[in-house]
């Protein structure tokens, strides 16, 4: 995996041979939470996928390294840290500043441009 310290563990296997590419729409559910374990966003909370395009610059590059290393129907647990994540400032008041992050991510689907 690309970035020292970032982890990504799987808990649900995919279906291990259709991988995204830079600039495909991807289609996840997620939880977001703090190293304390304590929860700062969920899609599946709102009960509604998330959309972004991978290599982009639409999220944090903790997630395109993992994502694109996800095939399609996986559930992983990825853990960011703060370089690939928020920095040094954070994103306050929700993220603390150097925060390392804990995602579950599902990459429930994804289609090419």
């Amino acid at each position: 995996m690309e970035g020292p310290g970032l982890l990504v563990r799987t808990l649900e296997p995919g279906d291990g041979v259709n991988f995204p590419k830079k600039g495909d729409t991807c289609r996840v559910h997620y939880e977001a939470f703090l190293e304390s374990g304590k929860k700062f966003d969920s899609s599946r909370d709102r009960k509604q996928a998330f959309l972004f395009r991978l290599g982009m610059g639409q999220v944090i590059e903790g997630w395109d390294v993992a994502v694109s290393r996800m095939s399609r129907g996986q559930l992983a647990e990825v853990t960011i840290p703060h370089m690939y994540a928020y920095g040094e400032q954070g994103y306050l008041p929700i993220i603390p500043p150097r925060s390392t992050l804990v995602f579950k991510i599902e990459l429930i689907d994804f289609t090419s441009v």
